[in-house]
């Protein structure tokens, strides 16, 4: 088992992959740098291997499926992740390493949006939308996570050996961040520098269909998640469209003892029907998602056990 693995997963990023190794063997000498390979074209592999990254390979495109390789097949008492890119100063790698070993914090952001993110950052949609995104994840689930989209984190082995990695794409950030919360994992922050890509190496995220990715799984995990919440919402929504509709029809009885609207009043009935559905569906989810809770417990806890077995060999 490694102390610290830094890995990097990377497309097409032969411009900076190699300074971006020899920043993270400069910073942290008794690391070992995994460049993870997600079918690169121009000779990333190759390059990050001669700067002294051990190199291995993800063949399914998607950022998300590359972190599912990494944590499945590298063991190490601390992860630190940071993009291929060269927008993360590799100074703070010793900093958050630190949190994970000494302190036993889970998961270490490295925040941009507290620093220079919004100077450096010349995509201006990229920055309303990290604070829509961090403002969204932080009210829906209660939680003051500084920054949810950055790339640039530190994980301990529970962590990654019990996060179940369900996006494929640039969304994972967003999944990471509300796994955390919702497992009342030890979350940190720490300030980061933040520059933006150097000339002539592009982005791979774009910023409309990756931003609606992510807007979808933030969804998609409030509902995992938050069922009572959901569907509760969903069921006071029904019953109001339905209330609204029927106050007219029960004045006009009042006053004339006859309904003239009888097809609404029918309407009004299945949308109230539909809406004690949807809140009974929210019980028998929360009662689940609690079931479900019970059991990543007792996971962490064999998590655990495996963790210092590995330790004391």
């Amino acid at each position: 088992m490694d102390k610290i693995a830094v890995l990097i997963p990377c497309y097409n990023e032969s411009k900076t992959v190699a300074k971006v190794v020899s920043d993270f063997k400069r910073e942290l000498p008794e690391a070992v740098v995994y460049v993870y390979d997600n079918n690169s074209t121009d000779g990333t592999d190759e390059i990050a291997r001669a700067a002294g990254a051990v190199v291995r390979y993800e063949r399914q495109q998607g950022k998300g499926n590359v972190i599912r390789r990494m944590f499945m097949e590298v063991d190490a008492q601390c992860y630190i992740m940071a993009d291929g890119d060269d927008t993360y100063p590799a100074e703070f790698a010793r900093e958050m390493a630190n949190k994970v070993l000494d302190r036993n914090v889970d998961m270490v952001v490295g925040d941009r949006l507290s620093s220079t993110y919004f100077e450096e950052n010349k995509r201006p949609f990229h920055n309303f939308g990290n604070s829509i995104v961090r403002w969204g994840i932080n009210t829906l689930f209660k939680n003051d996570i500084k920054d949810i989209m950055t790339g640039y984190r530190a994980f301990s082995y529970r962590f990654a050996k019990t996060f179940p990695v369900l996006s494929k794409g640039f969304e994972i950030e967003t999944e990471m961040s509300i796994h955390a919360i919702d497992k009342n994992m030890f979350v940190e922050n720490v300030i980061i520098d933040y520059r933006d890509r150097p000339e002539g190496s592009e982005s791979k995220l774009s910023t409309y269909s990756d931003g609606f990715k992510v807007i979808r799984t933030i969804i998609r995990l409030y509902r995992t998640y938050r069922p009572m919440a959901f569907f509760g919402l969903i069921a006071a929504v029904l019953i109001l469209i339905a209330a609204l509709f029927f106050i007219p029809i029960f004045w006009e009885f009042t006053q004339t003892g006859l309904v003239d609207k009888f097809p609404t009043l029918i309407v009004c009935g299945f949308v109230v029907m539909a809406g004690i559905q949807s809140l009974f569906s929210g019980l028998i989810l929360q009662t689940i998602y609690a079931k479900n809770r019970q059991d990543f417990e007792m996971e962490l806890h064999e998590c655990m056990r495996q963790y210092r077995k590995k330790i004391e060999n």
